[in-house]
């Protein structure tokens, strides 16, 4: 989302690590779930996989939510390992483009070969191939939903934007979740520490609304009960 560089931004995964090790990261030895799920919710993260995501899905799996990976398909071939990691902990991998460009200002090859190389490189990381596509900055266009379409795929933008892509705190990014509603889909990202620290807080927040964390429907694009 952000045009923020992202390779160096990976260095926050270390601001992560001593949130956990300080305490303010705190992972609920009890997962907080909905009793009955009257709704669901799709919580997406852009930009990865990189040297943050081991905290990320640490912090999902520890409090029982799953979610949409929208994976960069040069992450995705620099960390094969962590594609795997994303798969085994119960998320789903979507397409996010190879390199990040604005898409709409591109040919229409450059657009193929965005999407194509990213579908083959999460599929030759172990990550499937993806049914969902999150166009770089939620920008898009007749060329851009021709390509999605040769490829399966369904383009997913979002209700809710946490900007935690542009230095939101941790607060403000568990008030943006409190802003889902049933159906809907909130955009976050791989890469900042304030986004996994305030994964604790989001999950009770949807477990105190009847609210469960559900996958993306490639047909309709919005959350529903997972498979």
């Amino acid at each position: 989302m952000s045009a923020w560089p992202r390779l160096p931004l990976r260095s926050l995964a270390a601001t992560a690590a001593v949130a956990l090790a300080a305490g303010t990261l705190t992972l609920a030895a009890a997962p907080a779930r909905a009793a009955a799920c009257t709704g669901y919710v799709g919580l997406t993260f852009d930009d990865g996989p990189g040297g943050n995501t081991p905290n990320l899905l640490n912090a999902l799996r520890q409090n029982g939510l799953r979610a949409t990976l929208f994976n960069e398909g040069r992450y995705a071939t620099a960390y094969p390992a962590e594609v795997r990691a994303e798969v085994s902990a119960g998320m789903w991998v979507g397409n996010h483009s190879y390199t990040h460009p604005h898409l709409t200002q591109v040919s229409q090859a450059q657009v193929d070969s965005e999407i194509s190389r990213t579908q083959q490189a999460i599929a030759s990381a172990g990550g499937g191939t993806p049914r969902l596509f999150r166009p770089p900055y939620g920008e898009t266009n007749a060329t851009v939903r021709s390509v999605e379409a040769k490829y399966g795929l369904k383009e997913i933008i979002w209700d809710v934007d946490s900007q935690d892509w542009n230095g939101a705190s941790t607060d403000a990014i568990v008030q943006a979740a409190g802003r889902l509603t049933n159906g809907q889909v909130i955009l976050m990202h791989d890469w900042p520490a304030n986004t996994v620290a305030a994964i604790p807080r989001i999950a009770r927040g949807l477990a105190g609304r009847g609210l469960c964390a559900g996958m993306i429907s490639p047909q309709t694009g919005r959350a529903v009960a997972p498979a």
